[in-house]
């Protein structure tokens, strides 16, 4: 059995490193991927950007936020985030997904009930998976899959924002009979 690249989504042609999927309301990302045929999966990656600065986070937070606030709110709010950003100024907060979980076949899952059904595999990323290097998932878990949910639970700073660059799934193909390509034999 040959392992390979069965399915990449990253920037594609666009090769800036500023174009994330990026979580909005809290950290979690729920990620569906239905494949056209049945495949076999091996591994997975989940790169995460580079660690950001407390400037570009709270720039993020105030554009994100203030449209939604009355303006005593805001002043609030921007005195809160002036105070956050002294206190933090030199240090950095990685956004790179932490824990990954991995369901295999399970259609119609979003946030409410993806608690509900046990994980086919689940992944704590260190720095070096959020780099690229693949995590080898549970094999015989991944023997036919039609489709495959993962959810982002958490990243890596407890931050409200989590960003993915790029998913990587290896695996192979499962050989399948074409029915098309089946005759009816008549009797003699």
């Amino acid at each position: 059995m040959r392992i390979k690249l069965i399915f990449v989504c990253d920037q594609g042609y666009r090769e800036d490193e500023g174009l994330n999927l990026e979580s909005d309301a809290d950290e979690q990302l729920l990620i569906y991927i239905p494949f056209t045929q049945v495949i076999k999966l091996h591994s997975i990656v989940v790169k995460g950007p580079e660690e950001e600065g407390a400037w570009k986070i709270i720039g993020h937070l105030l554009l994100s936020s203030l449209a939604s606030f009355r303006s005593s709110q805001a002043e609030a709010f921007l005195c809160g985030a002036w105070e956050t950003l002294v206190r933090n100024i030199g240090e950095k907060t990685p956004l790179s997904p932490k824990t990954v979980k991995l369901y295999s076949n399970k259609e119609h899952m979003g946030f409410s009930n993806v608690n509900d059904f046990p994980p086919s595999d689940t992944a704590v990323l260190s720095e070096d998976n959020i780099k690229g290097k693949p995590v080898v998932l549970k094999y015989v878990k991944f023997q036919n899959v039609r489709s495959l949910t993962i959810f982002i639970e958490d990243n890596q700073s407890g931050s409200d924002i989590t960003k993915v660059q790029k998913i990587g799934l290896y695996g192979s193909t499962v050989e399948t009979t074409d029915m098309k390509g089946l005759k009816k034999v008549e009797d003699h």
